[in-house]
């Protein structure tokens, strides 16, 4: 059955997996997906991903990450922008969430970047979700 909002059925996955303490978690693929994950990997939120080809379908095979008390690394993950409701914001109200701890993804005309990199070259977009 395929998703109507791919991105949220991402994040609930891994919010599902953190939550139980799984090592990985599966993904379906997709570029957005792809590009998404790899900010996420370069934020230090996951430990890395990789394409899993299983005949004509492919997933993300996605490393959780935990600190050695076994405290994950992601402690929330919310979507802001649905299907049924964008929310959209200017290259001059581009959040910081949490003061900077968490860290705001944004779908921009630059591509798909941090709030803080939309800050950096001046650009608004999309607000996608908040990690923590």
């Amino acid at each position: 059955m395929a998703a109507t909002d791919p991105i949220a059925d991402m994040l609930t996955r891994i919010r599902n997996a953190v939550q139980v303490k799984h090592d990985s978690v599966s993904v379906p693929s997709s570029k957005a997906k792809g590009a998404l994950l790899q900010i996420m990997k370069a934020e230090g939120f996951i430990t890395g991903f990789e394409e899993v080809k299983d005949g004509v379908r492919s997933s993300f095979k996605v490393g959780l990450k935990y600190y050695p008390d076994r405290e994950p690394a992601i402690h929330g993950l919310k979507r802001v922008s649905k299907p049924g409701l964008r929310v959209y914001v200017g290259r001059d109200e581009v959040p910081r969430y949490f003061g900077g701890i968490g860290v705001a993804f944004l779908s921009t005309a630059k591509g798909v970047m941090t709030g803080r990199e939309a800050r950096r070259q001046g650009a608004g977009g999309e607000l996608l979700f908040y990690v923590w």
